[in-house]
């Protein structure tokens, strides 16, 4: 009887066994699976990733051929000068060293002059020229934008000059609708006073167009007649400058008379601004203070001249022969660029 017993046993044990061992392969069975779909959700996580990155891709290559960059690498990257300047106004050392490295370019300046400037102070201007502590960087890469940023004064450099001086077209001189309060530099009336191209207020400004801040820096308004001499620039020939503040570089009054042929005639380039034909009533009297006065006389009025709302255009110069994005100092108004089409670091 103990044995049937034993035998009883046995058998239940073993179909106890028969069981668990079943049971356990169906649960490995159903874990497999799940893991299976888990990775099955990974792979279309994955693919559906890989064709978002695929559509920005396609978006950035399209947005890229609008507003393709031309590198500006190894164009005047190793510029460096260190002059002494006997004009009177200065006795001191001109430095500016530019340099490119980790995808931007630098300037290291002290901001004095390399050529000769005229006499500061001066009646016009009370201010002494200093050294100063010019430090900026900018971008090798630069892009076109369809958008144009005002720069100049308290908004942000617009660009240095090579020789290390800055460019700042504009002015804080402003009248008030009257035109019986005026003041050159206290920048709280409606009506911006320019400092070149009108002759109803003295700036002081030299024959390189230019003067000197309060603080002591010297900085054009306009064509920087001393360092283009230097440059030995001439009516034959495309003189590249400075470098504005998005990184595209700058020349000086003269360029092809086709953008982007390098065989066409060079001419003297010319802005596409024209005084106003509708004037605001609210305007100082014309009578006097002729019309090209104040920055608000003059209005862009595109195919009138040579270059953009910027003056700057797209073509080919000596130092870019596939062509690049530029700008110009120009005889006429702006003078210099009051805006940059580039993306401003």
């Amino acid at each position: 009887m103990k044995h049937l017993r034993s035998q009883t046993f046995a058998v239940m044990s073993n179909a106890f066994n028969i069981l668990l061992k079943t049971f356990l392969m169906l649960f490995l069975a159903s874990a497999l699976s799940a893991c299976g779909s888990s990775d099955d959700d990974t792979s279309s996580i994955e693919e559906v990733e890989e064709n978002n990155v695929s559509d920005d891709s396609s978006s950035d290559d399209e947005d890229s051929s609008d507003n393709e960059f031309v590198s500006t690498d190894g164009v005047l990257c190793d510029y460096e000068n260190s002059t002494y300047n006997e004009s009177e106004s200065v006795y001191n050392t001109s430095n500016a060293e530019w340099s490119c490295e980790d995808g931007e370019r630098w300037l290291d300046a002290n901001g004095i002059p390399d050529h000769d400037v005229g006499t500061f102070p001066n009646e016009g201007n009370p201010n002494t020229i200093y050294e100063q502590d010019i430090s900026a960087n900018y971008t090798l890469a630069p892009v076109e934008t369809d958008t144009a940023t005002e720069l100049g004064g308290p908004r942000g450099v617009l660009g240095y000059v090579l020789n290390g001086v800055k460019i700042d077209a504009s002015t804080a001189g402003t009248c008030d609708d009257s035109g019986d309060n005026c003041d050159l530099t206290g920048n709280d009336g409606s009506w911006n006073i320019e400092a070149l191209g009108q002759s109803s207020f003295d700036f002081g400004t030299d024959d390189n167009n230019a003067h000197v801040q309060p603080g002591g820096e010297y900085h054009y308004h306009g064509m920087p007649e001393g360092f283009i001499e230097l440059q030995e620039g001439s009516s034959d020939k495309v003189t590249i400058i400075g470098w504005a503040s998005d990184g595209f570089p700058i020349y000086a009054r003269y360029g092809y008379s086709v953008a982007d042929d390098a065989s066409s005639s060079i001419k003297t380039i010319t802005g596409s601004y024209q005084l106003v034909t509708n004037v605001s009533s609210s305007r100082p009297s014309s009578d006097i203070y002729p019309l090209g006065t104040f920055a608000q006389d003059w209005e862009y009025v595109s195919g009138s001249g040579d270059l953009d709302e910027c003056n700057g255009r797209v073509g080919v110069t000596p130092e870019f022969p596939e062509g690049i994005y530029h700008y110009y100092a120009t005889d006429s108004y702006p003078y210099f660029q009051r805006c940059v089409k580039g993306e401003v670091m």
